[in-house]
């Protein structure tokens, strides 16, 4: 049974390498990372980086698969993988996300996303983000825990066509978007699935909200203590361990 591993934003799957270690440490080498469009991948044709795209850009990836798989999303790369499964569970054998909170009809969006959002404020903040010194760049990455090896990895592929699709995926998801999506939400009940709760994470909605959205969706929850947004670089041991127990209880 593969593993599909889906990041987000502003990421590239540099931030699952220490995840991939110590998963293959633990058997599972059937492992891949779909990177979305314009975040390590290119960007096709036409593609408008709106959440419905991403969306469908996921459902067509999980199709070229000959069997369900075990999906695995985080930030955006969660939501993907949930608005993936609300509309294609038979796509899956089970799905875990690390954002189930933004689907709350109380979320609202953390301030830099709010920033990306505005018209040209959201500019200013992409050319920053994609030009500014490498060096700043990469004491912002290790002040989240990030090690310069991942840094490095999700610096080298943050560029312009990045900062186009942060600025349309963020504005096309402008509230009351991510409401309007959780009504849903009981929909992805179909597959096995496992909410990961890193205690410190404060841009994924409360634990509050999280648990409520967890049950909507019938999934388990795993706390993950003391751990924040990039809780798979952070303790890689840990969210591998937490992942294969959960595999290891999902029928067939």
């Amino acid at each position: 049974m593969a593993v599909v591993l889906v990041h987000g934003n502003p990421e590239t799957d540099a931030v699952w390498r220490p995840l991939m270690g110590k998963l293959g440490e633990l058997g599972r080498d059937d492992v891949t990372c779909l990177s979305p469009p314009g975040f390590g991948a290119p960007v096709p044709d036409g593609f408008g980086a709106t959440y419905l795209e991403y969306r469908d850009w996921l459902i067509g990836e999980l199709e070229q698969f000959d069997a369900p798989v075990d999906l695995v999303g985080h930030d955006w790369g969660g939501g993907h993988v949930m608005n993936a499964v609300m509309s294609r569970p038979d796509l899956v054998r089970s799905w875990v996300t690390d954002v189930i909170g933004i689907y709350d009809p109380d979320y609202v969006w953390h301030e830099l996303a709010q920033g990306w959002q505005q018209p040209e404020v959201g500019e200013k903040l992409v050319d920053a983000m994609v030009n500014g010194p490498v060096q700043e760049r990469l004491s912002r990455w290790h002040g989240f825990g990030i090690t310069r090896e991942v840094a490095e990895g999700m610096i080298a592929g943050q560029n312009e066509e990045m900062g186009r699709c942060i600025l349309a995926l963020y504005r096309s998801a402008v509230q009351p978007a991510l409401r309007e999506l959780g009504e849903y939400l009981p929909s992805a009940a179909a597959r096995p699935g496992l909410a990961l709760l890193a205690t410190e994470d404060n841009v994924v909605g409360t634990d509050e909200m999280r648990h409520r959205q967890a049950a909507r969706a019938g999934a388990q929850v795993a706390a993950l203590e003391g751990l924040g947004h990039w809780w798979m670089v952070q303790d890689p041991a840990r969210g591998a361990k937490v992942l294969t127990e959960f595999w290891a209880s999902v029928p067939g």
